[in-house]
């Protein structure tokens, strides 16, 4: 297990609907990242911008983008993770790939699609979340829209960290950032919202607030920042227990179960 996880997101100004232009936009900010780095973390539908075009733009699970994403965590010797647009059998999905360092990967599907942009037109909801093993820290990923819904993200098997990957528009980031916090306050874990910036072929303005919050809700990053920027923070496991094991607020948390409906 490792004491520390040194983590880094790109806050970026993504490409739209340019796929080989964003790999190329993130294979050089993920160049300039140290080598002590040990999870890189890229926003939602990072390839392409938050867009419903999936019939021209969604790539097979052995595409170009999940191999570039294995090449990139081979190459940095570190986990890697983001969403893009995937169609598999008949269906398309905003499908997160956490790939470790080995190559190997583990796949989120989005479960709450937006359904004020009618993602849920084109999208196939997910049905499960995943926890991740990586490095003696338990880790969930989870998409953008997925924020709003607390009950999903409910810490019930003691994770330590909590990744929010978005295209979060300006107009909504007040929301963006007190649920990133409540989030990290209610789940007693590390919280890492990873938004862009830029605007979409769509109009929607992004201003990015990308942040990290530790387990008491204190935000442990530059405040609030708008421009393209790539942030790298060490995270500390041995505080995380320091906080649970004194404030034992987690063992007070009620039973849900969840439907598929």
């Amino acid at each position: 297990m490792s004491e520390n996880l040194n983590i880094a997101f790109i806050q970026a100004d993504l490409k739209w609907e340019d796929i080989n232009a964003n790999r190329k936009l993130f294979s050089e900010a993920i160049e300039k990242i140290s080598n002590d780095v040990e999870l890189i973390i890229l926003p939602e539908m990072f390839t392409t911008g938050f867009s419903m075009n999936a019939a021209e733009l969604a790539e097979n699970t052995d595409a170009e983008t999940l191999s570039w994403m294995r090449e990139m965590a081979r190459k940095k010797s570190a986990a890697i993770t983001g969403s893009v647009i995937i169609s598999e059998n008949g269906n398309y999905y905003n499908r997160l790939f956490f790939v470790f360092p080995d190559g190997t990967y583990k796949l989120y599907d989005k479960r709450h699609t937006f359904t004020l942009a009618k993602e849920d037109e084109t999208y196939t909801a997910g049905k499960a979340r995943l926890i991740i093993d990586y490095k003696g820290w338990k880790i969930c990923p989870l998409i953008c829209y997925d924020l709003r819904f607390p009950v999903f993200s409910r810490n019930t098997v003691d994770y330590d960290l909590l990744i929010y990957v978005a295209n979060w528009p300006k107009k909504r980031v007040d929301a963006w950032d007190a649920l990133l916090k409540a989030r990290a306050i209610e789940n007693m874990s590390y919280c890492v919202g990873l938004n862009r910036t830029g605007e979409d072929g769509d109009g929607y303005i992004y201003n990015g607030h990308s942040a990290i919050y530790d387990p008491l809700g204190k935000e442990i990053t530059p405040l609030h920042r708008e421009e393209v920027f790539t942030e790298e923070i060490s995270l500390n496991k041995n505080y995380l227990k320091e906080v649970r094991s004194k404030l034992k607020f987690l063992q007070d948390r009620d039973t849900f179960n969840l439907s598929d409906e």
